[in-house]
């Protein structure tokens, strides 16, 4: 939630269903006495083949659950990796593109069927369009950034809590991931990315509000099950939507002070998600105390970053494969 430059998360998400199991059986089995951590029922994870989304899968399937993940693009080879490194859950894939309302149902639909309850349902997807200036941005991706970003946050959002509010004596949390641009100050670069961000929590505000106490002048409903909203911020995480079109000063500086790997952010926010917590609770990688943390180690202490050298470069870690903008591939 600072405002430098985009968080992680994968690509844009989405309607084919593949479920990959990772035991012989697809009997469904109660997830609610085999979870270490959280109320137990299945997760679903937006934006899930790549970046924090990916890392997101593995940290819950690690804690015994069951986990869907989708993307635009082809899950398969990343439940197959995610299957191998953490076999204390079960994963099930399906191509979903967030931004159509009819990919979104059909996922809604399949992780249902494979999951039962809907204990946690992460709206991860996000893509930022390259860094640019507006008036350099081509119509066709102002129109994708906002559908993905924003349209893909609400429909997500609606087809969870038409899941949930059906699951009788239960609470299903959905969260949805805020960046850039949040707190209001300018993106400059990241006009449409940033926009999309700043308007998350005033419809988180208002989904607390409406659960909470319902809609002046029409009667409040009460449903079988209990839901809660919440915002969701990895920070500057090192994927491709953040090293994209990316400098060596913005890699020296924030990047290089600020950011992390998926794993390391995965690990620290999934605890926080599964944690009991108020309705529309503000998960957070970057609090205050790490940012200042983070910058008494590189600016007093004269800390070196692990990830990126003196020139701006990323530092590549021996064994590790990386593409061209040296984003590290995580299967």
């Amino acid at each position: 939630s600072n405002a430098f430059a985009p968080p992680s998360n994968s690509l844009q998400t989405a309607s084919k269903s593949t479920p990959f199991l990772t035991k012989s059986s697809t009997n469904s089995r109660s997830s609610l006495s085999m979870v270490t951590e959280g109320s137990g029922g299945g997760v679903v994870v937006t934006g899930g083949a790549g970046g924090v989304g990916f890392a997101y899968a593995g940290e819950f399937m690690d804690r015994g659950y069951d986990v869907v993940i989708c993307d635009v693009k082809d899950c398969s080879i990343a439940a197959k990796a995610l299957t191998a490194k953490h076999p204390n859950g079960r994963i099930f894939h399906t191509k979903c593109d967030v931004s159509d309302a009819k990919s979104v149902e059909a996922l809604g639909k399949f992780a249902k069927g494979k999951l039962g309850k809907i204990g946690y349902w992460v709206n991860n997807a996000g893509i930022n369009g390259g860094r640019r200036a507006l008036m350099d941005v081509p119509v066709g991706m102002v129109e994708a950034v906002v559908k993905v970003n924003l349209l893909g946050v609400l429909l997500g959002t609606k087809v969870a809590m038409d899941i949930m509010k059906d699951q009788d004596g239960f609470t299903g949390e959905i969260f949805n991931t805020v960046g850039s641009g949040v707190k209001g100050g300018g993106t400059p670069g990241y006009a449409c990315y940033g926009a999309t961000k700043r308007g998350l929590p005033q419809l988180t505000a208002t989904l607390v509000a409406e659960l909470d106490e319902g809609v002046q002048g029409y009667e409040k409903t009460q449903f079988a099950g209990d839901i809660k909203v919440h915002s969701l911020s990895p920070g500057m995480v090192f994927t491709k939507l953040l090293l994209d079109d990316s400098t060596p000063e913005l890699r020296k500086f924030p990047f290089g002070v600020l950011a992390a790997q998926p794993e390391e952010v995965a690990a620290d926010l999934v605890p926080k998600i599964l944690a009991s917590k108020a309705n529309g609770s503000s998960v957070q990688f970057l609090t205050t105390d790490r940012i200042l943390t983070k910058f008494f180690e590189r600016f007093i202490l004269q800390k070196k970053s692990e990830y990126i050298d003196d020139d701006g470069n990323v530092i590549k870690t021996p064994g590790a494969q990386y593409d061209e903008d040296g984003v590290r591939a995580l299967y």
